[in-house]
């Protein structure tokens, strides 16, 4: 690993692939929009760049329903109907799609433990709202719940933490492990009485043997730069108490200004902030083991430069 670059970067059009037509906010082109900028700032040099790999069946199980994969599976040969009440259409090869997303971030799962790479980004990944048993806010599988699952089974990790940023809360990881007292879950998001899902409730700690390794902390319509970098110590003084083995961002670009979807105004300095300030955090408490995920965004200007950011501040210095 010494005479390559630390950090991975999945890029190809199987990811590109997961996205849905017809004018559909979550369109396939949000990849190219990206990656667009990533080349621009010639940050293709100054990374790994990795292809896109597709997860078994037996590896999306570790966390969704056989009942559920099947459905998917059938779907995705019609290409009709939805996977949830209306967010979610099915399409033609949605199946398949939805696998190289989640193989891409288990891939990275492998290269980190591994020495390969110290971190990774995902771009097209961090689909948090999926439940074990159902899609759900253009989510199909939950790459995220599959990668704490996978960290546990593979790997030897029992303590993760994960981090979103996102302007939505990520209830399919909040809720499938609010018992959990190894996921430490931390989570910025746009107050649910106004925004979708309407839950990450203040007073939403965890239960069980759980309480009080979860952190959410909701902010109203048009909290900015300030109002972040407000409450992000609590996130970071959070997590770094835990002292986890291995740290999960998603960094969702709906959370910046000017997305049609949402009404938070960060700018992608925020995202930044979170990325760099994790990757100290990984650096002091676990061999620096960190995997970024891009998440929702539905400007593609907006995404383009908050997901640059995160990879430029995830780059150790002197690379």
């Amino acid at each position: 690993m010494s005479n390559q670059p630390s950090v991975r970067v999945y890029a190809g059009e199987e990811l590109a692939r997961y996205g849905f037509g017809d004018g559909h906010p979550f369109g396939p082109d949000r990849f190219d929009a990206f990656w667009r900028e990533f080349t621009r700032r010639g940050l293709n040099h100054r990374v790994q760049v990795a292809g896109p790999v597709r997860a078994s069946r037996d590896a999306i199980e570790r966390f969704h329903t056989a009942n559920y994969v099947s459905r998917v599976k059938a779907m995705s040969q019609t290409g009709g109907g939805y996977l949830d009440q209306g967010d979610t259409p099915a399409f033609a090869g949605a199946y398949e799609a939805a696998a190289f997303v989640v193989g891409s971030v288990l891939d990275a799962l492998e290269g980190i433990p591994g020495g390969e790479c110290r971190r990774a980004f995902v771009p097209i990944a961090g689909l948090h709202h999926a439940r074990r048993d159902s899609a759900a806010g253009f989510c199909v599988f939950n790459d995220c719940g599959i990668a704490i699952e996978t960290l546990r089974a593979r790997h030897g990790v029992r303590r993760v933490a994960y981090v979103d940023i996102d302007a939505h809360h990520g209830d399919g990881v909040f809720y499938a492990f609010e018992q959990d007292p190894d996921l430490i879950f931390a989570d910025l998001h746009e107050d649910g009485r106004f925004l979708y899902p309407g839950t990450g409730l203040a007073c939403e700690t965890g239960k069980g043997p759980a309480a009080g390794t979860k952190l959410n902390i909701p902010l109203p319509p048009g909290a900015d730069d300030r109002a972040f970098l407000r409450a992000w110590p609590r996130v970071e003084a959070f997590i770094a108490e835990a002292q986890p083995e291995f740290i999960i961002l998603q960094c969702g670009a709906d959370s910046i200004g000017g997305d049609p979807l949402t009404h938070l105004q960060y700018s992608p300095e925020a995202h930044a902030h979170a990325a760099a300030s994790l990757a100290a955090i990984a650096d002091a408490a676990c061999g620096g083991r960190l995997l970024a995920v891009g998440g929702g965004g539905y400007n593609r200007d907006n995404l383009a430069r908050a997901w640059t950011a995160v990879v430029e501040a995830m780059i150790p210095t002197g690379e």
